[in-house]
């Protein structure tokens, strides 16, 4: 058995989640233990109980208590490989990088991190995208069958202040989805608090007066009918599942959403895969100065417009400035 240790986050370590900080330091370490280490209050953050999901920061101290020698770090452990294969998906991702941001054009059904029966997933890839020692680091997260922009952080500063500007709600997101039904409403605010429900592997979002604050801004940019509605959407929180979630409250789950579609099951026509792309974002660089990102359409809404009859040039009044805060 090895001793207790205070571990420091420095801001080589950026902000990260407490997981994944352990995990790095312990690949050994099970996320069983890892768990219950956490649930009885012998891993601690600052002298106080955390949750595996809890964000570090530079400065911080970890006490981890003494571990098994089978959770022990390994000092032969070598990074991951990232084959060619892997190494030119990921950068076939990549829309825009200056040194400090990078902006990747996920692709539907790419998870952003691993879990317990996902091995294949962005952060597994990064490696590819390093250049002079200076790593990518995630600083927010897509759901695996939400297409579109992923920001991330080359280097811990960068990281650091784009994860602020996530935590503080200075990044402003734009998405579109193509929703069932007409709309009514041109514009609104869906304001519905969000909490789990369901099982693990089977996780949803729904509306609870008890769960966390979400706030959601939508804008109507046409309509096909009462067949289906496009919409343009403006996060206000980050919560897992928001935009679904609030569409299908409103009575308009997104199309190709199995998991908070109604029983009516797919329309006449209608193609395969989820209509929710993350499409721009305009957020304060590392620099200071603004910057605004924005991805093409994914195959599912190149489709969908098709099927529809939408035009995305006509769309363009109505990006990111059309929820200017």
């Amino acid at each position: 058995m090895s001793g207790i240790q205070h571990l420091e986050v420095t801001a080589r370590d950026g902000e990260v989640r407490l997981d994944r900080f352990l995990r790095r330091r312990f690949p050994r370490l099970s996320q069983g233990h890892l768990q219950k280490l956490l649930r009885t209050g012998q891993l601690r953050v600052d002298g106080r109980r955390a949750e595996a999901s809890t964000r570090l920061h530079p400065g911080q101290t970890i006490r981890v208590p003494p571990l098994a020698e089978g959770d022990k770090p390994s000092p032969s452990r070598a990074p991951a490989r990232v084959s060619n294969a892997d190494a030119q998906l990921i950068r076939s991702m990549v829309v825009h990088d200056d040194g400090s941001v990078v902006g990747l054009n996920k692709p539907a059904g790419l998870a952003v991190q691993g879990g317990s029966k996902t091995t294949q997933h962005v952060d597994r890839l990064l490696p590819a995208l390093d250049l002079a020692g200076e790593r990518c680091r995630l600083v927010h997260r897509l759901d695996r069958d939400t297409a579109g922009l992923l920001l991330l952080g080359r280097g811990a500063g960068p990281a650091a202040h784009l994860t602020e500007q996530f935590r503080r709600g200075r990044v402003n997101k734009l998405y579109w989805a193509l929703v069932r039904g007409k709309v009514k409403e041109s514009q609104g605010l869906i304001n519905l608090a969000l909490a789990k429900a369901g099982g693990r592997g089977n996780e949803r979002m729904v509306g609870d007066d008890d769960g966390k604050p979400s706030k959601t801004l939508f804008r109507v940019v046409a309509r096909a009918g009462r067949v289906a509605t496009w919409l343009a959407l403006r996060p206000l929180s980050g919560r897992t599942h928001q935009i679904r979630a609030h569409c299908a409250a409103m009575g308009h789950p997104i199309l190709g959403d199995a998991k908070y579609e109604d029983e009516r099951g797919a329309l006449n026509g209608q193609p395969e895969g989820l209509m929710l792309l993350a499409r721009a974002a305009a957020f304060s660089h590392p620099s200071g100065r603004p910057l605004q990102l924005e991805v093409p359409l994914s195959p599912a809404f190149v489709a969908g417009f098709a099927w529809l009859g939408f035009e995305a040039d006509a769309a363009q009044a109505h990006g990111l400035e059309t929820f200017a805060i």
